[in-house]
């Protein structure tokens, strides 16, 4: 055992060969026994294989420490860690133990990179493409901006690839098909732009490509058909166009398609190798022609068919009906004709029949036949006709239907008779709209025994009788239509056991009697009430305080007397009141000067008496007002909205209010905290920046440019040049060749008053900011999602005060904006805020009564609401403060990311 460690030893101070002579002594050494041999040759392998792996281990030790240097590199581009993911990425652990991080066991090289949902912004580092043993990358559900880096192309290995919901844009990269392992490509939910490379047909390992929701353009590249693997393609809610590729006809494995939402057109190409789709979604397009006559048969396993919004043609194909497997079916807003598959009813799967906004139907009796066979579909969860040629009678058979049955669409199409009793029996459904038929008889009182039911429609229609007290079981319904029928009687005190009501329409009917005012107690959710063009009696109950979340009130044309209760003005969400027709008395109540919101405001043809509300002037959304025969007396209020400026002088004297004092001390002190704040971020910003000399075509006074240098540097003013267009003209993108630098170009509409005093023509020139409008910057839109950090949010706050403290201080004349708003703020190339009105929605005047001849206002500015001072709406002057005002609500809406109009 001695003489064994001893050879053991020595083995590790000598060479493989030296070692490898223990099996060779000489024969003295047969004292060994075979035993000890066998435990010779297990250290002989032992250490041969220690040998053996001991320059790989120093070379995957430098390997992995330039993926850690890679990492780094990625982590210096990502802001915005809420969750303190990176805090682990550094020095102080293995680069494999980093969160998010996962390295293979053999060579502890970085195999998986997974940063999903965790709030990063910033950019993807080039650098990711020196993790080269990469499989998966998931920066899923972030913030992240700029490009897709073409280094990705560099990844061999890379099998998953997930950048989905960010804020991506650019290209995606040729590059990308050099990864010959992929087999997913997630970029759903950016603003990627250009063209699908042709080269990603070469990808030919890949199963799911993702696409989705992004700005691609061009057409589907008929090399996606090479791509053998493929089960997933979803390319829906982009700008594609062109026809769909025949080749993708081979994909024989494809089971997911989605090119719905673009504007492809042609017709669907034939599907005879889609034995194994499960869902074909092309909704949303310009397709015309009919589907595949073959599609029956050769898609046998089809699960959902959505091709709605095309301008498909032609009668359902009635092989549709031996896809058993078929769950959704919808060929909405076609021009599809012909009647309605009988045997519909074979599809014993189906949850979704939408077969709304065609032309189906022959107007002949016997259109509503293929209902019956429709109770075979015991799974069947909603049903929509509507706006269809049908013609029929609802069959009873429809007390059959599945008790599963949620929504039930039949409006606008020719159904005679009645409401079948059985329709009770569809206690599950919470939506039916029978609208604009000529449904006639007495509403069936199983009605009450949907207690499902949300959403009742039966408007516009001959329905007689009374309506029925079971109504009132109805206590989930939110929406109850019965407008436009022949409806008797009272109003059922059982309805106000529907006290989740948000909209009720019963007008035009014949309707009478008193409202019960226990109903105006229960709806205290209810939004908008009609009850116009009925018979009503009687006074409305003087306690209306519980109805404050009312936005509409139509009560005219009916037999209504007595005054209008004070609390009917408690309710501040009121934009429409119509009172006219009727028999009310007394005097305009007061409360109504607290009705902020109020744009139209009809009391005409009643009997109201006493003095004109002068508070009526002062609510500023007011735009239509009629008091019309009556007898009212005083001076008569101006149609419309009171002028921006008014004449009268400033009433003095008021008390303030405990809580308008209150509510001035806070503004006052939170004002002087950020007043303070940005003074002091002001004075670094302009250490750091220096004095700002901007260098354009403008540094030495206004450059003048003749028709013909304008038309050459906007192509003819072409309209792929055109930017945007205001009230006095549009505005083009133009590019000087002798600079070569982009500028803007305002042409004035000389038709329109106030664009310019002559016929010649007349153009603004401005510089181009690339960065668009803080607008887009603060608001995620469909087209341009951005994000912006503090410090820059405060940059541009300084640069706004700045340019507003020019405006009036540092011109000649004073110049009041009246109209300061984020999409009136626009970015240049070093995200420099400028203050501009650059559509031109108003044009500054002199104006001399109120503020005076030294400065400027706007005759015409209303200004915007939520940015506009409210002294601007109750005939307040013009003045520096209201830019003020508006630049304090901008700063708000930079700090909280939400728009002063929010609710």
């Amino acid at each position: 055992y001695q003489l064994n460690l001893h050879y053991f030893f020595a083995y590790c101070h000598q060479n493989l060969l030296i070692s490898l002579r223990i099996l060779h002594f000489p024969l003295e050494m047969e004292i060994f026994s075979l035993k000890n041999q066998w435990i010779n040759l297990l250290f002989i392998v032992i250490f041969t294989l220690l040998s053996i792996s001991s320059k790989p281990a120093t070379w995957a030790l430098r390997s992995n420490e330039n993926d850690m240097l890679a990492l780094l590199s990625l982590k210096d581009q990502l802001v915005g860690d809420s969750h303190g993911v990176l805090t682990s990425w550094n020095a102080s652990f293995h680069c494999c133990q980093w969160q998010g991080v996962q390295c293979g066991r053999r060579h502890q090289r970085v195999v998986s990179l997974n940063m999903s949902g965790l709030s990063l912004a910033g950019f993807i580092s080039p650098a990711i493409g020196n993790l080269t043993f990469l499989r998966e990358v998931d920066f899923s559900h972030n913030k992240l901006q700029g490009s897709i880096p073409r280094e990705v192309g560099h990844l061999k290995r890379l099998v998953y690839l997930s950048l989905e919901f960010n804020h991506l844009n650019g290209e995606i990269p040729e590059e990308l098909s050099n990864c010959s392992n992929l087999q997913e490509i997630a970029f759903t939910a950016n603003n990627i732009t250009g063209e699908i490379p042709v080269s990603l047909g070469d990808t030919k390992n890949l199963i799911s490509l993702h696409l989705a929701y992004n700005l691609l353009i061009g057409g589907i590249p008929a090399s996606l058909g090479n791509i053998s693997t493929l089960k997933v393609l979803s390319l829906q809610h982009n700008k594609l166009k062109g026809t769909i590729p025949s080749s993708l006809g081979k994909l024989s494995n494809l089971e997911y398609m989605y090119i719905g939402i673009n504007k492809l057109s042609g017709s669907v190409p034939p599907v005879h190798n889609f034995s194994s789709l499960l869902v074909l979604d092309a909704a949303e397009n310009q397709l015309s022609g009919n589907l595949p006559p073959e599609i029956g048969c050769t898609c046998p396993n089809l699960e959902a068919i959505f091709i709605g919004l095309n301008q498909l043609t032609g009668e359902i194909l009635r092989s549709i009906s031996n896809i058993s497997s078929l769950e959704l079916f919808d060929i909405a807003l076609n021009g599809f004709t012909g009647s309605v598959l009988e045997n519909m009813g074979n599809l014993r799967n189906l949850l979704v029949l939408t077969i709304s906004g065609n032309y189906l139907g022959s107007g002949k009796p016997g259109d509503l036949s293929f209902l019956s066979s429709l109770s075979n579909c015991s799974r069947l969860q909603s049903l929509s006709i509507n706006y269809n040629h049908l013609y029929g009678v609802i069959p009873d058979s429809i007390a059959n239907f599945s008790i599963w049955l949620e929504e039930l669409l039949m409006g606008d199409n020719q159904i005679f008779v009645r409401i079948p009793h059985g329709i009770g029996n569809l206690i599950n459904l919470d939506f039916m709209e029978m609208k604009g038929t000529f449904i006639a008889g007495e509403i069936p009182i199983s009605i009450g025994n949907l207690q499902n039911l949300e959403g009742l429609y039966l408007g516009f229609n001959h329905l007689s009788g009374k309506i029925p007290s079971s109504i009132g079981n109805l206590s989930r319904l939110s929406d109850l239509d019965l407008s436009n029928n022949k409806f008797a009687g009272a109003i059922p005190l059982s309805l106000k056991q529907c006290t989740n009501l948000q909209k009720l329409d019963l007008s035009t009917n014949n309707l009478n009697g008193s409202i019960p005012y226990q109903l105006f107690g229960a709806f205290e959710r209810l939004i908008h009430l009609n009850l116009s063009h009925n018979s009503f009696t009687d006074s409305l109950p003087s306690d209306m305080r519980s109805m404050k979340n009312l936005v509409e009130f139509y009560f005219h044309n009916n037999n209504f007397h007595g005054e209008i209760p004070m609390t009917l003005g408690e309710s501040l969400e009121l934009t429409t009141l119509f009172m006219q027709k009727n028999s009310f008395h007394g005097t305009i109540p007061q409360s109504f000067a607290s009705l902020r919101s109020l744009e139209n405001l009809d009391l005409s043809n009643n009997n109201f008496s006493g003095t004109i509300p002068p508070e009526l002037q002062k609510l500023p959304f007011l735009v239509r007002l009629n008091l019309s025969f009556n007898q009212l007396e005083g001076e008569v209020l101006k149609k419309g909205l009171p002028k921006c400026f008014s004449e009268k002088p400033k009433e003095k004297g008021k008390v303030l209010s405990t809580k308008t004092i209150i509510a001035i001390i806070i503004s006052v002190l939170l004002g002087s905290i950020l007043v303070v704040l940005l003074v002091y971020h002001s004075l670094r910003h302009k250490a750091r920046r220096g004095t700002f000399m901007p260098s354009s075509l403008f540094d030495n006074g206004c450059l003048r440019l003749s028709y013909k240098e304008l038309l050459e540097c906007t192509h003819g003013f072409a309209s792929s040049n055109l930017i945007g267009t205001g009230s006095f003209g549009s505005v083009y993108k133009g590019v000087l060749y002798q600079h070569e630098k982009p500028l803007a170009v305002k042409v004035l509409n000389l038709r329109n008053h106030g664009a310019a005093r002559s016929n010649e023509f007349k153009a603004l020139v401005f510089e181009f900011m690339p960065n668009g409008s803080l607008e887009s910057w603060l608001h995620e839109q469909h087209d341009q999602s951005r994000y912006l950090n503090f410090a820059q949010r405060l940059d541009i706050a300084i640069d706004m005060a700045n340019a507003i403290d020019y405006l009036h201080h540092g011109c000649e004349t004073m110049v009041v904006h009246c109209n300061l708003k984020p999409s009136n703020v626009l970015l240049d190339d070093d995200m420099v805020a400028h203050v501009a009105d650059f559509g031109l929605a108003k044009l500054l005047s002199t104006v001399t009564s109120n503020i005076g001849s030294d400065q400027t206002g706007s005759s015409l500015i209303k200004g915007t609401i939520g940015y506009v001072a409210p002294e601007y709406g109750m005939n307040g002057s013009v003045s520096p403060e209201g830019d003020i005002y508006s630049y304090g609500i901008m700063l708000f809406e930079m700090i909280t990311g939400r728009r002063p109009t929010c609710d």
